[in-house]
C-alpha cells in the first residue's frame, strides 16, 4: 500500500518546517515532520481531542529533544493513525508537553501542532519527501 500526503511548507526565518494533516482515532490532526526525531509523539494537552486521558499510563523515562533537555511524558496506545491510505493500528507512543513549540508558532500566526511525525514511522513506511511535488510518500510492506 502506498500513500501520498500533501505537505504544507511553513516559512520561518531560518528555513522551513514541514506540516501534514493525518487522522488519529478518526480526528484530523496537524503534525510536524521531523526526520531528526527518533519517535513520533503527540502533545499532552491537544491529544484530548483524539484520546481520553484515562488511557494515559505513567512513564518513568524522561524524553529529550524539541528544544528541551528533558521533559515528563505519559505512555498511550493509539488505536488508529491514518497516514493517507496507511492505517497504523495500536501504536504505542508517548504524549509530551509541546506548549513551547505552539507558543512560538502562535507568534508566527501558525495553527498549533498536535504532534511530531518522527523517524520511527518515517523509516518503517519508507518515507520519501518530495519537495518539488510538496508531498510525503509512504509505502507499507506487504
Amino acid at each position: 500500500m502506498k500513500a501520498n500526503i500533501p505537505i504544507k511548507f511553513l516559512k520561518l526565518e531560518d528555513g522551513f518546517r514541514l506540516l501534514i494533516t493525518i487522522h488519529v482515532n478518526g480526528k484530523k490532526v496537524n503534525v510536524l515532520i521531523d526526520t531528526g526525531a527518533s519517535k513520533t509523539v503527540f502533545d499532552i494537552s491537544r491529544s484530548a481531542k483524539f484520546v481520553s486521558k484515562k488511557f494515559f499510563e505513567k512513564h518513568d523515562q524522561l524524553s529529550t529533544g524539541l528544544g528541551t533537555s528533558t521533559m515528563k511524558s505519559k505512555l498511550v496506545i493509539i488505536e488508529s493513525i491514518k497516514l493517507g491510505k496507511i492505517n497504523v493500528r495500536n501504536y504505542k507512543t508517548v504524549v509530551i508537553d509541546l506548549a513551547h513549540v505552539n507558543v512560538a508558532y502562535a507568534q508566527l500566526k501558525v495553527k498549533p501542532i498536535d504532534g511530531v511525525l518522527g523517524s520511527d514511522l518515517l523509516k518503517k513506511y519508507k518515507a520519501l519527501i518530495d519537495y518539488r511535488k510538496k508531498e510525503l510518500r509512504l509505502e507499507a510492506s506487504r
